[in-house]
């Protein structure tokens, strides 16, 4: 509070060098010259002589008349400005009455107008904000009482700024502030306390949780692809941290991946019972994301774009619990005599088995090499422990029979059964 003890020591000094600037003018002593009542006396025995010379001159007719009134006059000024000192002592009793006077219409104006265009209701705000921060923290993080109205929230987020300032760097009121400033809807300030949080924290998945939120709110192209960079880092560390998921099929959904998206949407509802007011919303919308992929296969067919290779994938249930918690579902075809590049490739960083994969030509990876190239190909479902399509010990896989490929949709069943142990075997 040193800055505010500064600004009310400001405030004091201003009122006493206003209150000097009127006082002092009262308080100055005069320089008097110091007369007697004799010496007065004698000033106006002269007075009357010359008076009564000025008589004699006009009635032996040697002063005009107006020449003696002229010169009575000049000898009263004259006796008036010697006899002014003791005048002025006579008047000078009323100065300190007029200095107390302007003290105090100055200290009464000085209120007054501070009271109508002064910040003291926002200074008094303030002190209760940051004196009730322990409270709000308690309220918004625990839960613990009534929740926090919009005013409490501003306030809230004062209190953490302050804080911030007095206290230096600190990632989880840097945190705090980022959620509170996205429930105040600004989310330039929200974004920029993630980032103080992130430069201190990097790997807090929290964090990267949150500010994904904040950029798929602000919606640009590039935002959303940091959004689903910073997502794809939290689950390979968590991949079943549920808030994740869930945004990464928002950004599936929207992107229109809607492979990814299912798989994504049925992760979330394996991990709800029926209860859940979510479970139903969930289970509509993986039901609308099949409707969707089958408009496209059918629109596929239709048009006669090539062999369409839609994959049930699967795997052995003495597997199921040996899935990596980093693990990447690669399914991608591959010729069955010809070049070992891939014809066709899906990737999914978020899936729960069973699952449904298309490929088509697509997803080939160089334009000459395609499934509509060859005839026969062979479907391969491998669960990689490093986010790369290259073999490592440990992975998971499963591979298809051959498969004739022909114009329109074909379905193939490929079961994940088996665990590399060397690579290439």
């Amino acid at each position: 509070m040193s800055e505010l003890s500064q600004m009310w020591g400001m405030f004091v000094l201003l009122v006493v060098l206003s209150c000097l600037f009127v006082v002092v003018p009262f308080l100055r002593k005069e320089k008097l010259v110091s007369v007697d009542h004799d010496a007065n006396a004698e000033r106006i025995d002269i007075y009357h002589q010359r008076l009564e010379e000025l008589q004699s001159e006009l009635d032996n007719q040697r002063l005009e008349q107006g020449d003696f009134e002229d010169s009575v006059i000049e000898l009263k000024r004259r006796l008036l400005n010697e006899l002014s000192p003791e005048r002025t002592l006579d008047t000078r009793g009323n100065n300190l009455v007029l200095a107390i006077t302007g003290v105090a219409f100055t200290v009464v104006v000085s209120s007054v107008f501070y009271y109508f265009t002064g910040s003291h209701q926002q200074i008094t705000n303030w002190h209760r904000a940051v004196e009730k921060l322990p409270e709000y923290g308690e309220r918004a993080v625990l839960q613990t009482g009534e929740p926090l109205t919009a005013n409490e929230l501003q306030a809230f987020a004062l209190g953490l700024r302050t804080k911030l300032a007095n206290s230096g760097d600190d990632a989880v009121a840097w945190m705090l502030l980022g959620r509170v400033a996205m429930s105040l809807n600004d989310y330039e300030m929200a974004m920029q306390a993630f980032d103080k949080a992130l430069v201190m924290q990097p790997d807090n998945h929290n964090v990267l949780v949150n500010y994904s939120q904040a950029l798929l709110i602000e919606g640009t192209e590039a935002s959303v692809n940091k959004a689903a960079h910073m997502l794809s880092r939290v689950l390979r560390k968590d991949p079943q941290n549920i808030d994740a998921i869930s945004l990464l099929a928002l950004i599936a959904y929207e992107r229109e991946d809607w492979l990814e998206a299912k798989s994504a949407f049925e992760v979330l509802l394996a991990t709800m019972t029926q209860n859940d007011p979510r479970y139903g919303f969930i289970k509509q919308r993986i039901a609308e994301i099949d409707q969707k992929i089958a408009t496209d296969s059918t629109g596929t067919e239709q048009v006669g774009a090539g062999p369409q290779l839609t994959v049930n994938v699967d795997i052995a249930g003495e597997l199921a619990g040996q899935i990596p918690n980093n693990a990447t579902l690669f399914v991608f075809a591959k010729a069955a005599n010809g070049p070992r590049m891939p014809l066709a490739v899906k990737k999914l960083t978020v899936f729960n088995l069973p699952l449904q994969v298309n490929l088509n030509d697509s997803m080939a990876m160089m334009p000459e090499l395609k499934l509509s190239s060859f005839e026969e190909v062979v479907i391969t479902a491998r669960i990689s422990v490093d986010d790369s399509v290259m073999l490592q010990d440990g992975e998971l896989e499963g591979q298809s029979d051959v498969i004739v490929l022909q114009e329109g949709t074909q379905l193939v069943n490929v079961t994940i059964s088996r665990v590399i142990t060397s690579t290439g075997s």
